[in-house]
């Protein structure tokens, strides 16, 4: 791992205003947030600040906020988002030398909207020709060092199978020493086993488990008979 756990640096805010408003911000800004598997999955609703949250991660670990790795100059020419500037880190033992040296820090923030073109800017073109298929000739060529990988939804571009792979994928980085934080929707990619989950919402975080994730038994109820939720929506 190479953090164990992130912060708010103190300051003045005003909690009426975004992003301090948002539950899970006002939480971490309270409680930090502690990491304590090489994988974590924030899990929660479009607009629970899931997304929020992975980002302002990327943006104080020095990854390009528009999608890239920590050695890519910025491509958005974006100012860091007032979480990003003031979120500090709690170096786990084996991420000390990246805590402490700038250049000494390896990974990369991949958004699902911007990856293949976070990809070829930095020099690593796939030659598939599908979207989803270039999404997993990155992570076979491109993610390959410990390092802090922070992903946003990125299973928005893959298949059930392709999903699968790229738990294995994950899984692989985690062996090898390097920590993934990923905001996702999937019951799929939270399913890997040893991972944490946090789930966030009006409550703020909550640590939980697979079989308690709300996204799990809506997907379990709706795949078991669909026309409990369609007869609400179709005519």
């Amino acid at each position: 791992m190479i953090i164990e756990r992130a912060y708010v640096q103190a300051g003045e805010y005003r909690e009426d205003e975004w992003p301090w408003s948002v539950p899970c911000v006002r939480r971490l800004v309270v409680d930090g947030l502690r990491f304590t598997a090489p994988v974590t999955f924030l899990v929660g609703e479009n607009g629970s600040g899931k997304s929020t949250l992975v980002e302002a991660l990327a943006e104080a670990f020095g990854l390009d906020s528009y999608g890239g790795s920590h050695d890519w100059k910025y491509a958005s020419h974006r100012a860091k988002s007032e979480l990003g500037e003031r979120l500090r880190f709690d170096a786990a033992t084996g991420g000390r030398r990246m805590a402490r040296s700038w250049s000494a820090r390896k990974g990369f923030f991949l958004r699902a909207e911007t990856a293949l073109d976070a990809l070829e800017r930095e020099g690593f073109a796939p030659e598939a020709k599908s979207h989803g298929e270039g999404f997993l000739a990155a992570f076979r060529g491109k993610f390959l060092v410990p390092g802090l990988y922070v992903m946003d939804e990125p299973e928005a571009a893959l298949s059930f199978g392709a999903c699968l792979e790229l738990i294995g994928h994950i899984d692989h980085l985690a062996q090898t020493g390097a920590q993934v934080v990923c905001a996702t929707h999937s019951p799929v990619l939270t399913a890997l086993p040893g991972a944490d989950i946090v789930e966030v919402g009006e409550h703020g975080m909550r640590r939980v488990r697979w079989e308690e994730l709300e996204l799990v038994d809506h997907w379990r109820r709706y795949m078991n008979d669909p026309q409990v939720y369609l007869r609400h929506i179709v005519d």
